[in-house]
């Protein structure tokens, strides 16, 4: 049965044991997730089974956005995009009324209006000799403004000048640089995840520990050591963040991996962070293994995730009600895979590079049919 949340800090009775009992759960997990290619078949027939009443938007190449309407799984809209693309790290805004994306060079965002499906802006911080790439970017919940991470190069007559890569505040309406945000403790980042609070208040950096700052003068206001957890014999605590329009506001749901120093080896499990309450909840589920691409299934009892190898794929489900693999089932899939479930949680959407989106059904894996799009993808997301 489920167990309660427990605080950062507090000692887990539950989630780490004995060798033992290590080794007796990973072999019932093995036995009971793995599921054989022979099973029952669904009620209903392929064509019957839709995903539901959703959107699918989807980066393509030369510079495109498809959009495909979920429940006759046809391109009702086909954009081009003003700037170079084809788009990437596409973002929707939290209320969903905007879509954020850079184009190939780095150097600009453009933002598109949902509901018209049009461009209402573009961005770009390069100027003349001065070449501005942006490597990341967060928009504000208000749309007022972005926080960008920027690196900076201005080709003089004999030589490049690199600045450091840095964290900045433009303001959308005007496009100017209002701040550059300090880093925490004054040490440059190569890279970092960024989310906003809710409410926009808080603006969260996430790295070995997560850091809140508020959003009037950018000061640290709270520090959360999350990669290191007070559970004795573990190692660090590795993490992944991404955006998921499953999960609720100030939530984050995934896989994470830890070593086992006893044992000298790598284990995996299913973590969920509560942001506003400093609260993690996490368990193991057996040794790790090669799976990504995690992703909530609509209401957030379920996850769907591929195991991934040179010749070797495999659908996971995870019942995070239960804690457990419920389904594991080796199919015939591609070297470059992403998973994301349909609005209504019945299908899966397997994609990633080329021109098709595989439909396979969640229950089952049993395979449906295949959208074809008229071009290459870059990226894709659904929403409600």
């Amino acid at each position: 049965s489920a167990r309660p949340r427990r605080k950062t800090g507090e000692r887990s009775t539950s989630s780490f044991r004995s060798t033992g009992d290590y080794s007796m759960r990973f072999l019932l997990l093995g036995l009971v997730g793995t599921v054989t290619l022979a099973g029952s078949v669904a009620a209903q027939t392929a064509p019957d089974l839709t995903g539901g009443t959703g959107t699918i938007y989807v980066g393509a190449y030369p510079g495109r956005v498809f959009v495909v309407d979920e429940a006759t799984e046809q391109v009702v809209d086909d954009i081009t995009m003003t700037l170079d693309g084809p788009p990437s790290s596409m973002a929707l805004s939290e209320d969903r009324t905007r879509l954020y994306m850079r184009d190939r060079t780095f150097e600009q965002i453009e933002v598109m209006d949902v509901a018209t499906r049009r461009t209402i802006d573009t961005l770009t911080l390069s100027e003349g000799q001065t070449k501005v790439r942006i490597r990341n970017f967060r928009a504000a919940p208000d749309h007022s403004s972005i926080i960008l991470l920027t690196d900076t190069a201005t080709k003089h007559i004999d030589r490049f000048e690199i600045a450091p890569r840095a964290l900045v505040q433009v303001d959308l309406a005007t496009h100017e640089v209002m701040r550059e945000i300090p880093w925490p403790d004054g040490e440059e980042r190569v890279g970092v995840n960024m989310l906003f609070s809710p409410s926009g208040d808080l603006l969260y950096l996430f790295g070995d520990e997560i850091v809140a700052l508020e959003t009037t003068g950018f000061e640290e206001v709270e520090r959360w050591e999350l990669s290191q957890l007070d559970e004795g014999g573990v190692g660090r605590f590795n993490f992944g963040f991404r955006y998921d329009p499953n999960e609720e506001p100030g939530f984050y749901s995934g896989i994470f991996r830890v070593r086992d120093q006893v044992q000298n080896r790598r284990l995996m499990g299913i973590a969920r962070i509560n942001l506003a309450e400093r609260d993690v909840d996490f368990y193991t589920l057996g040794p790790s293994e090669p799976v990504g691409s995690f992703a909530l299934a609509p209401g957030g009892r379920k996850a769907h995730a591929i195991l991934s190898e040179i010749g070797h794929y495999e659908f996971w489900t995870f019942d995070l009600e239960e804690r457990r693999i419920e389904r594991r089932q080796t199919v015939d899939g591609r070297p470059r895979m992403s998973v994301t479930p349909s609005t209504n949680g019945q299908i899966l959407y397997i994609h990633q590079a080329g021109d098709t989106i595989d439909l396979y059904e969640a229950s089952t894996y049993r395979y449906l049919r295949t959208i074809t799009l008229p071009g290459d993808m870059s990226q894709m997301f659904v929403v409600p």
